[in-house]
């Protein structure tokens, strides 16, 4: 498996594609916007794009999806259907930033916890984590131990909660029971930032230092 970081708006939004070596076969994560740099980095690379993958619904993961789309026939899936209500509104969003080169469109494909996506020879897990949005989820490939996150963990932080819709208790528990039990040697690729893993985050991120806390605490009142 091989992999390309793509930051995309003014948002630094990383846009990322992922493809299998042997086949050629690629997925693009998060298409949020500069619709052309995208398309001309598969391209440059001679990929057969086959599907696009969002995590969340928010404009700039989702932007330029229904033209990548269009342009390559392929199919978008992804989040899960509680994003509807964000996707529907993409126009409202993007206005709200004085963006205007998206295209309104709604997912190919939900996705619900337990799903997989295929490329080539590469297996993508689907896990439900809400909190940042009710419908994110995040793509996990067990063999190469990379995790496309989104929004839920980023190196040195966690996603926004004070967002319409964004749930601070949903976010931690997703953390604590969907992300920290991967391992620590699961790299991510979160929505903005530098590439990390559970392992280092765990000893650093303060946002997880506090979960550990919090559990321990909670284990001490119970003994």
């Amino acid at each position: 498996m091989k992999y390309t970081i793509i930051p995309v708006t003014f948002l630094m939004q990383n846009c990322h594609i992922i493809w299998c070596e042997n086949s050629t076969e690629a997925v693009v994560v998060d298409p949020g916007g500069d619709t052309e740099k995208i398309i001309s980095i598969i391209k440059a690379n001679k990929l057969k794009l086959i599907k696009i993958l969002l995590t969340h619904g928010h404009f700039d993961h989702i932007n330029a999806s229904s033209i990548i789309s269009k342009y390559f026939s392929a199919p978008i899936y992804g989040p899960q259907k509680e994003d509807y209500f964000l996707i529907k509104n993409i126009s409202k969003q993007s206005s709200m930033f004085h963006i205007n080169n998206y295209s309104d469109f709604l997912p190919d494909y939900w996705l619900e916890e337990g799903d997989k996506i295929i490329c080539g020879n590469n297996t993508f897990d689907v896990l439900h984590c809400p909190g940042h949005t009710p419908g994110h989820i995040v793509f996990v490939n067990h063999f190469d131990k990379l995790i496309s996150i989104g929004d839920v963990l980023f190196k040195g932080s966690i996603g926004r909660s004070d967002l319409h819709r964004s749930n601070y208790k949903d976010l931690i528990l997703s953390i604590k029971e969907k992300i920290l039990p991967l391992g620590n040697d699961y790299q991510f690729i979160s929505g903005h930032g530098p590439i990390s893993n559970i392992g280092y985050e765990r000893k650093t991120n303060p946002f997880l230092q506090k979960i550990y806390y919090d559990n321990l605490n909670k284990t001490n009142l119970i003994s």
